[in-house]
């Protein structure tokens, strides 16, 4: 009886110390805010005058937005790239993405709080 009790003590220190491990790697990580590289990521290329069109969050509705990110994305940027070369679609991690899709859609016309990114 004693011995499954430390058995079942050390297991849960394992497990603990898993757990504050865990936590340490996602603190280390830099939390990507979907503003911020709507700016550094998108707004590069889609200027007001630009071939590309200007765009910010309010430009388009939720539903559009869902759309140009399910379905129009990977196609609409399969050639675009940055001025130093780097393709838009390997430089744009799916992290990022995801990020950029919730500040579009949370400030989209129809949205709550419409918002630019300026």
């Amino acid at each position: 009886m004693k011995r499954i009790a430390i058995i079942l003590s050390l297991a849960a220190a394992l497990l603990l110390l898993a757990g504050v491990a865990l936590a340490e790697d996602k603190a280390d990580e830099p939390k990507l805010d979907g503003k911020a590289l709507f700016k550094t990521q998108c707004k590069v290329c889609h200027t007001e005058d630009s071939d590309a069109g200007d765009y910010t969050p309010m430009y388009l509705i939720i539903e559009q937005w869902e759309r140009f990110f399910d379905v129009d994305y990977a196609e609409t940027h399969a050639e675009a790239a940055y001025e130093d070369g780097a393709k838009v679609l390997e430089t744009i991690t799916p992290a990022m993405l995801q990020e950029i899709r919730k500040f579009c859609i949370e400030g989209a016309a129809d949205s709550e709080h419409p918002m630019t990114c300026g």
